[in-house]
Formats: structure tokens, sequence, C-alpha cells
């Protein structure tokens, strides 16, 4: 008999929302009502822990965490309602899950391989910003396409991307796919109606943290309307910028810095 495990990981059409782990950090902070101590609680980074909060936010569409207005214990955070419901449905599927897993364990050592190869498909990227859309339109060139992606909250991210590649992933309008953008890739500028820059893409939103480091910073950006963009810069530029908690600025990167992908 094979002995398996598994874990129950939600999607919702195309997009990953979480399982396991990130469920068990969501109950956390319910429960104590606070990144730190919830991160803690299930043994995460307190940056880990904001780290998977922004991919949670970001491909539900909308906040699953929210902070608390401040009182007499300085506020907190706090879970939406529809927080509360993905953690009541998960636990109710996980436990039918695991029926599941020990009736999958009869099957015998044939099912191995085929559960191996399994496994190759789910591919993991470095690239720190992941923003879920659908497609809005495509500009054909000679060589490199132009798709605009539209996220949830009404903003659009452009890329340029081979003609070759829009083929193979199969992009078109209404097609749902996601951007890859490194951190490193994205520049931070302020709200400026004489700026003009080459950049195509300049997204704006208010900072929901700021995170130092010996050198650079990790600024969290909160887009207008959802989802989140991580930019790393320097301490020197957060200074000369004014970036704090609260602040407004513009996430900006070159659509030749984008990947595209689509969930297969």
């Amino acid at each position: 008999m094979l002995e398996l495990d598994g874990a129950i990981w939600f999607r919702s059409g195309s997009q990953d929302w979480g399982g396991r782990e990130r469920i068990a950090l969501l109950a956390a902070i319910g429960e104590h009502g606070s990144i730190t101590a919830a991160a803690k609680a299930v043994g995460l980074s307190y940056k880990a822990a904001w780290d998977a909060i922004d991919a949670m936010n970001n491909s539900a569409g909308e906040p699953l965490v929210v902070r608390a207005a401040g009182g007499k214990g300085g506020g907190g955070t706090v879970l939406t309602e529809r927080a509360a419901s993905l953690i009541r449905t998960y636990r109710a599927l996980e436990q039918e899950h695991q029926r599941f897993i020990a009736h999958l364990g009869h099957l015998g050592e044939t099912a191995q391989d085929d559960l191996h190869l399994m496994r190759r498909f789910m591919v993991r990227t470095s690239a720190r910003n992941k923003l879920f859309g659908t497609v809005a339109a495509i500009r054909g060139g000679a060589v490199n396409d132009e798709v605009a992606l539209a996220l949830a909250g009404g903003q659009q991210v452009v890329a340029t991307i081979t003609h070759e590649s829009v083929e193979t992933l199969g992009l078109a309008p209404g097609i749902e796919a996601f951007a890859l953008i490194k951190a490193s890739s994205v520049l931070l500028g302020l709200p400026d109606p004489t700026l003009r820059l080459s950049a195509r893409n300049q997204l704006p939103g208010t900072v929901s943290r700021v995170l130092p480091g010996a050198v650079n910073a990790e600024v969290a950006l909160e887009l207008d309307g959802g989802g989140t963009v991580v930019a790393v810069v320097t301490n020197e530029s957060v200074g000369a910028l004014g970036l704090a908690d609260g602040s407004r600025a513009l996430a900006i990167f070159k659509a030749s810095s984008v990947i595209l992908g689509i969930m297969g």
C-alpha cells in the first residue's frame, strides 16, 4: 500500500488562493488579531507572513486581511468575512480530503510513477510580484506583441512579449493569465500630473508598509482597486521620497520587465 499524504490547495478559476499553511496563518490572525503574533504561532517570519497575505489578497481580488482602527490597544489586524468563510470551507473540505487520501493509498505501487509526474506539473516562481487578471487586448507587432492584462481592481498591466509566446500561451482577450514582475524591476515615484515617463506601467497606490534593511528597503504598495506590488529600493530613496505607511506613490516598471503566464 502506498503511503500518501496531501493537502487541499484552493483555486478559483485559474487563481491560486492558498493551502494548509496559508489557511493556518489566516486562522492565527483571526485568533490573535496581530500579524506578528500570528506569524510566530505558525512558525513564519514577519516578512514571510506579509508575503503570504499579499499573495492571498491578490489572488482573491479583494482583501482577506485588513487593519483594524486604532483604539486603546492601538488597533490590530482582522479577517474579512470572506476570509472567515474561506477557513470554514477549507476545514470541511480537508476532512473529506483525508478520507480520499486513505482511499487513494490502496491503489497500489503502479500509481507511484503517475503521482511523481504530477508533481512536476507544479511550478513555482521566484518573482516577488504575481498579479492575476484577464487579457484585455493584444496589439500585434512584427516580432513582439503588446498584451494588456486587466487586473481585478480595474488597473492594467502591459507586457511586451514575443508573438510566439502569445501563441504558445494561447493568449486572447478574455483569457485568464498572471503577470510576474521582479521587485528589483519596480521603481517607485510620487504622483505628479506633470510627470512624464517612458515606462509603460505606472500604477498608483498607497504605501502599506516599509521594511528597511541594511542598504535597501522593501516597500509594499497597495494598488488602487486592489492588489499589491512590492519594490526593493534604497533606504536613501525611501527617505528622499518620504515613503511611509499611508503615503501615495506610483509603481513604475517597463512592459519588457513583465513575464506573462497561464495556469496549465
